[in-house]
C-alpha cells in the first residue's frame, strides 16, 4: 500500500464551477497531471464542451480550463491505496482537502460537479461536516466518472451529461 497525495487546485479567483475528482490515479501521479491516463475521458470532454484542442500540451489545457472559469481539484488530500481504483482507498487513511480555505476566496463558485460517485461520497462524508456556515449555498451535481473503469456509459452519453452540467459556465457569465 502506498500513501498518495493530491495536486494543488487549478483555479482562478472568479471561477464559477468546481470539478472534483476523488484522488489522482497512478498515471496522473507519475506525470503530475490531472487525468493523465490516455483513456480517461476528462480532457476530451472538457475540450469538446469548452472549445479547445485536446491535443494541446497539459499547460495549455489547464489554461483553457482556467479561462473558462472552471476549477479542478480533488476531494482528498491524502490517502493510502494499492491501485488507481477508488474502491482500494483505505478508509481510515483518508484526509480531505481544505475546502473552507479554498472556498473563502472563490466566492463565485455556484456549482460543484463531482467526477463520479466516490468523489461525491467523500465530499458529503468528509467535507460537508467540516464546513461551518458557508456564506452561500453551492449547488452540487454528480456526473458520470470519466475514468476508463466506468464503462456503463459511452463517451457520447458521458459528454452529453457533462455538457448539460457545464452549460452553467456560459449561462451564468456576467
Amino acid at each position: 500500500m502506498t500513501t498518495i497525495h493530491s495536486f494543488p487546485p487549478i483555479a482562478r479567483e472568479d471561477a464559477r464551477v468546481l470539478i472534483l475528482g476523488s484522488m489522482p490515479g497512478k498515471r496522473s501521479l507519475e506525470r503530475n497531471e490531472y487525468y493523465a491516463h490516455p483513456r480517461n475521458a476528462f480532457w476530451p470532454i472538457a475540450a469538446n464542451i469548452l472549445g479547445f484542442d485536446v491535443e494541446q500540451d497539459y499547460e495549455a489545457r489547464k489554461r483553457a480550463l482556467i479561462q473558462s472559469r472552471a476549477a479542478l481539484w480533488d476531494v482528498l488530500r491524502t490517502c493510502t491505496r494499492a491501485t488507481s481504483l477508488d474502491a482500494d482507498i483505505v478508509e481510515s487513511s483518508v484526509v480531505a482537502n481544505d475546502f473552507a480555505g479554498f472556498l473563502a476566496p472563490h466566492r463565485r463558485i455556484g456549482l460543484i460537479c463531482f467526477n463520479g460517485a466516490k468523489a461525491e461520497q467523500y465530499f458529503v462524508r468528509r467535507v460537508v461536516p467540516a464546513l461551518e456556515n458557508p456564506s452561500h449555498r453551492i449547488e452540487t451535481v454528480r456526473l458520470p466518472s470519466t475514468s476508463p473503469a466506468h464503462a456503463a456509459l459511452s463517451f457520447t452519453q458521458k459528454l452529453e451529461i457533462w455538457r448539460k452540467a457545464l452549460s452553467f459556465l456560459t449561462e451564468s457569465a456576467d
